[in-house]
């Protein structure tokens, strides 16, 4: 694999549960790269199909009965395709994935160091006496005192940091290539959070590993992410650099998650801006551009034509799905970013109709 072709390469990927209701549509033709020693950000509300994504990566949705389609080339061999004792072999070694909930990922009835210990067995050819001081080494490095110690504690020892420091280690036992972070700071406070980062940040300067990090929170993937995939309803609606995410998005998603944050500089008393109505039903999706219920901006022709992922003309990397001019997602940002409403926005840029 050459130096300029991406470690990580998902194309044209769908993943689809049959079900007694109806077909979920989870993941819904996504294409993105990962290079090594770069990290990207995926984000979107719950239930759009980040995790899903990811867990089929690592084969874990084959036994749920999934419909898989689409390629996942990491060094150019098709995940999809492989054989379980091959990707096995793939999972925990070169691809590691750090889980949601750290408590019940970690086994309750297992010391933690048992835990680190069988992972670094079942891909190395280690005595038990090898694996354990491995594991404390990881410990240690991943910032938990007394690692000599600690490693004969149970789950319910350790804080909720603690855990998911754990969980980071355990990922790290084979040096992986490339590290799934799913929501790796939910339910920690504000401190523990910037010192998982860090941690984070550091391993992979150490280490050159690539990261994928799954949250719903904007403020993680701005510190951590070089580039951003945003997802909506099982599609990614705009991928751009994180700078240029954040400078001049054009989804009006994008846009809506970004309004939805408190600004520091705002007045203490000013209202959020929530984005209206509740994500869709990924089994009876809205026809057209999925997002119209929801989009101020919304025109008629938008419930019947889908977008696609289109390249932004002047920006390498800025993809967006979106039916509205170009012009007209630029001049709707600038006044939403100004402080205006989504309508006062409608009918800055004298859009025909009202908002949805």
């Amino acid at each position: 694999m050459s130096a300029s072709e991406p470690l990580l390469r998902v194309e044209d990927l769908r993943v689809e549960f049959p079900g007694e209701d109806g077909v979920v549509y989870a993941v819904d033709g996504i294409t993105y790269e990962v290079h090594s020693g770069r990290t990207l950000g995926i984000v979107g509300e719950s239930g759009s199909g980040k995790t899903v994504s990811s867990l089929t990566t690592l084969g874990l949705t084959r036994r749920q009965g999934a419909r898989i389609s689409g390629r996942i080339l990491f060094e150019g061999e098709d995940l999809v395709a492989l054989p379980e004792d091959r990707l096995r072999a793939i999972r925990g070694n070169d691809i590691a994935m750090v889980f949601q909930d750290p408590l019940s990922s970690l086994h309750p009835l297992y010391r933690v160091g048992a835990q680190i210990v069988q992972a670094v067995r079942a891909h190395r050819d280690v005595s038990k006496a090898q694996a354990r001081e491995r594991a404390i080494e990881l410990l240690g490095l991943v910032g938990i005192p007394d690692p000599a110690r600690r490693i004969d504690e149970y789950p319910h020892e350790f804080s909720g940091g603690m855990r998911q420091r754990a969980m980071i280690a355990m990922a790290l036992v084979n040096e992986p290539k490339l590290l799934i972070a799913d929501e790796p700071t939910t339910a920690l406070d504000v401190t523990v959070q910037a010192q998982i980062l860090a941690l984070m940040e550091r391993l992979q300067r150490e280490l050159g590993m690539a990261i994928v990090i799954i949250t719903h929170d904007l403020g993680v993937v701005a510190e951590m992410a070089d580039e951003i995939a945003v997802m909506y309803a099982g599609r990614i609606v705009e991928t751009a650099s994180t700078a240029r995410l954040f400078s001049a998005p054009e989804h009006p998603y994008t846009c809506g998650l970004l309004k939805s944050i408190p600004r520091l500089d705002a007045p203490r008393e000013e209202d959020l801006v929530p984005i209206p109505g509740t994500p869709p039903s990924l089994i009876n999706r809205p026809p057209g551009c999925h997002f119209h219920p929801r989009c101020p901006y919304a025109q008629p022709d938008h419930a019947r034509i889908d977008p696609r992922l289109e390249p932004v003309s002047d920006e390498p990397g800025h993809h967006v799905a979106c039916l509205l001019e170009a012009d007209v997602r630029r001049r709707l940002w600038a006044h939403l970013r100004a402080g205006g409403t989504p309508e006062q926005a409608l009918a800055a840029v004298g859009l025909p109709g009202a908002p949805v």
